[in-house]
């Protein structure tokens, strides 16, 4: 997994404090990372309309549906995309001693552990919202700390630089 998609979630965390769409150098300022990169993964959110970004004199990102509908599965897709984690390129077929073709009809021993465990994976980012993560902060960073960053997002609300 790539390390987007940790810098989407937090975005998408920290935007469920906010009413009003928050600049994407804000985002990356609170987060410490490089606005340029954190572009390409609000980018990628939006193309998967999990975030809008809102033109105008008060431009930037907001939740493109409510935190309830926006699964951490969802992000992780929008980020690496949706494929699988594990490809499995027959190397039983390959070297001295390949398996030829013909003997392999279904998956092998390691393939099939992988698919596997992908379903459980999937289906664990899948049972998670982005409103079950900020509820997490909060009980994580204590009683309001969503809202410190909410005031902390809004215009005025920290010092630029």
């Amino acid at each position: 997994m790539s390390g987007g998609v940790e810098w989407a979630l937090h975005c998408c965390v920290v935007l469920t404090s906010t009413e009003g769409p928050v600049p994407a150098a804000r985002l990356a300022r609170l987060h410490d990372v490089s606005p340029t990169y954190l572009a390409k993964q609000l980018q990628a959110l939006s193309r998967a309309e999990l975030v809008r970004s809102v033109v105008g004199p008060s431009r930037g990102y907001v939740l493109g549906r409510s935190p309830e509908r926006i699964t951490v599965l969802d992000v992780v897709e929008a980020i690496d995309g949706p494929g699988p984690a594990f490809v499995c390129t027959e190397i039983r077929r390959r070297g001295p001693m390949a398996t030829p073709p013909e003997a392999c009809t279904t998956p092998c021993a390691i393939a099939a552990a992988m698919a596997s465990a992908e379903s459980a994976w999937r289906a664990a980012l899948r049972a998670v919202t982005i409103a079950d993560l900020a509820g997490q902060v909060e009980a994580g960073y204590g009683e309001g700390a969503l809202s410190r960053i909410g005031a902390w997002l809004r215009p005025g609300g920290a010092p630029e630089e």
